[in-house]
């Protein structure tokens, strides 16, 4: 991040907007498969999700006054049977996107530390996430952060990569 002046702050009520749209766009072109006019149910439901609730929580970077980073987490729906997190306290990561200019930095370092901090002291217990081998360098840059694949689904298109970081227990 040393080329830019950058904040990282969590998202209020006055950012949501904003935030919708550099998250939508910035799936636009990453998933240029899916559907850019259908709003995601989190998104639809930010307030709720993120900011409302007590388990989902969203982070946002701005440089010159333009957001140029996101991520979120929210808890854990369940829906990947081959995945057993009953009675752990168990959250998603997701959204995680860095306009391109500036990627390579240290922002997404930077932005999933402070959600890690967050969720550490709110006393989640595992991060959860999964990605996609066709998006270059992810799997990678979660293995990076202390991440471990612990599924991999043959769909040929997706090959969904599932990945799970434990917290130290800080009690």
């Amino acid at each position: 991040m040393s080329r830019f002046d950058v904040s990282i702050s969590q998202v209020e009520q006055a950012d949501i907007t904003e935030v919708i749209d550099f998250v939508m766009a910035s799936r636009a072109q990453i998933f240029p498969m899916l559907d850019a006019t259908v709003l995601p149910a989190d998104l639809q439901h930010f307030e709720r999700v993120y900011l409302s609730g007590e388990d989902g929580r969203f982070w946002l970077a701005r440089s010159e006054g333009e957001i140029v980073a996101a991520i979120g987490y929210l808890p854990y729906d369940h829906r990947f049977a081959q995945l057993d997190y009953a009675g752990r306290r168990t959250v998603e990561i997701v959204r995680l996107f860095v306009a391109p200019q500036f990627r390579r930095f240290g922002l997404a370092k930077a932005l999933y530390e402070r959600l890690r901090e967050h969720a550490a002291a709110a006393g989640v217990q595992v991060l959860y996430l999964h990605t996609h081998p066709f998006l270059r360098g992810a799997i990678r840059f979660w293995e990076r952060q202390g991440f471990v694949v612990v599924d991999v689904e043959a769909d040929p298109l997706w090959q969904t990569t599932h990945m799970q970081f434990l917290l130290p227990d800080l009690s």
